[in-house]
């Protein structure tokens, strides 16, 4: 049975198989939770993106994708890079939120993963306000199939995120 949590910290000092960075299409850093994950990751992060824009995504990874790096130093054995919707600009859809979760569950079933760590995608400057962005990503985790996965967690960085998706995980525990 796959344990699925959702704490207040630092995605950053998190110690699971996959951080989930919730990126830019550009996927060469930027603010918030990217920027955070590449900041602590240090040069091979980016190096290991700036090969995945050269040799596969020339024109960046569209919304609700993910792809897989190394981690570097992090205490992560890959980073899932993911697009999140940004509200502000128009992408409103729910199923491209909740593709994030998915396809990331997806490829770190495929690489081996027992553990996952994600942010609250969107929910910062993308403008998902704290409350659709926990429903998306619970209902979208408890939903979809996590063979393997032994431990699915969420990282708040902030009470109102981690209230969110603490309703929302009670919400559909029923």
């Amino acid at each position: 049975m796959t344990v699925v949590e959702a704490v207040r910290g630092d995605l950053t000092r998190q110690h699971a198989d996959v951080l989930v960075n919730a990126a830019n299409s550009s996927l060469l850093g930027g603010g918030g939770v990217d920027g955070a994950l590449h900041a602590a990751a240090g040069p091979a992060l980016l190096a290991a993106c700036r090969r995945l824009r050269a040799e596969q995504l020339p024109d960046g990874l569209p919304v609700g994708e993910a792809v897989a790096t190394e981690a570097g130093l992090l205490s992560a054995r890959w980073v899932i890079h993911t697009v999140g919707p940004n509200r502000n600009a128009g992408q409103t859809d729910p199923a491209q939120l909740a593709a994030c979760y998915t396809h990331s569950l997806d490829l770190a079933v495929r690489l081996g993963a027992t553990s996952i760590a994600f942010p609250a995608i969107g929910a910062g400057v993308y403008g998902w306000d704290p409350a659709t962005a926990a429903e998306v990503a619970v209902h979208a985790v408890r939903s979809h199939p996590t063979d393997g996965l032994e431990l699915i967690r969420f990282v708040l960085f902030n009470d109102p995120l981690l209230a969110a998706f603490r309703t929302a995980l009670e919400d559909t525990a029923q």
